[in-house]
């Protein structure tokens, strides 16, 4: 089945996140999150998007976006825990090393605090 932009599935880079309000003890819903790749002139958007009812964004990244390399996803967690945040923004960056594999990384998230980990 084609995907939004026209493309077939396997022409994806499988990637996603998932945010969990360890606080509430449920997925964090409607948090804005970007992808950015690192490149020779600095960092620059390849996706983004907002978290779903169960937390999670999956990513559909151009195969000819997604390669071996630096990237980040910036979390924009203020709006979502009431602009009372000690991080109003949170900043993940990992090394994508085998461009063929699912990467998860997935953000446990509470008022003053954090946690993340490469996921599967």
């Amino acid at each position: 089945m084609s995907s939004a932009d026209g493309t077939e599935p396997e022409s994806h880079a499988r990637i996603s996140t998932h945010i969990l309000d360890t606080v509430a003890g449920e997925p964090a819903r409607d948090v804005y999150v970007r992808l950015e790749r690192h490149d020779t002139d600095g960092w620059r958007t390849v996706a983004e998007g907002r978290t779903d009812d169960d937390g999670r964004l999956r990513y559909q990244v151009g195969l000819h976006e997604w390669q071996a390399g630096g990237y980040r996803l910036l979390f924009y967690v203020e709006p979502y825990l009431g602009g009372k945040a000690f991080f109003p923004e949170i900043t993940v960056a990992f090394h994508v090393h085998d461009p063929d594999r699912h990467y998860h990384v997935p953000l446990l998230l509470s008022r003053y605090g954090y946690t993340t980990y490469r996921g599967s």
